[in-house]
């Protein structure tokens, strides 16, 4: 799903609740800035805004990117997985993390596992978040620099991390090289 069915699913919700901008805006604790620019221009700098907004509505995050409902067992094939979100920053075309849903359509889920590729971000652009839940991130190929806290780590291929995203952190490619990730966020 592209970035602008994102920005109208959250504005339909939005609407819905009959909420303005600025109201939605105070209870995920996000800026104005950062929703007008997912509804408007399909921009939106991280998934911890979009975790914001589901919790504030009350609604999961894969609430925003399912376009369909599966049975169980939910079954996604790695020939079929498509990009459900690509996040990238005013102003830069290229992307700089693409998500792709693995629970897309399981509608009673608890978490949301996906597989995503990074493209390298420069300095100024890592900026820390948190939001409620725990990650779990497995490594696939490539390097990964995770800030926890006042902690920094490097991941190598195969290597893993576990923590409480209410911890403010980063997570990204190292050492200027893309790498690509299989991360569970759990929300409580």
């Amino acid at each position: 799903m592209s970035a602008e069915k994102i920005g109208a699913r959250v504005r339909k919700y939005r609407e819905e609740r009959k909420l303005t901008r600025e109201e939605l805006a105070g209870t995920a604790d996000i800026s104005v800035s950062v929703l007008t620019a997912l509804e408007e221009d399909n921009l939106c700098p991280s998934i911890a805004p979009l975790q914001k907004l589901a919790r504030a509505m009350n609604v999961r995050l894969g609430t925003f990117m399912d376009d369909q409902v599966s049975t169980d067992p939910l079954i996604v094939r790695a020939s079929a997985r498509q990009a459900d979100l690509t996040m990238q920053k005013a102003g830069n075309k290229r992307p700089a993390v693409r998500f792709h849903s693995l629970g897309k359509g399981k509608n009673d889920r608890n978490m949301e596992p996906f597989f995503i590729e990074m493209s390298p971000e420069p300095e100024e652009d890592r900026k820390l978040s948190s939001h409620q839940g725990e990650e779990f991130i497995v490594v696939v190929s490539g390097s990964l620099q995770v800030v926890y806290g006042k902690e920094e780590y490097v991941l190598q291929q195969g290597d893993s991390i576990y923590y409480n995203s209410i911890v403010p952190h980063y997570v990204g490619a190292a050492a200027n090289a893309p790498a690509q990730i299989y991360a569970v966020i759990y929300y409580p």
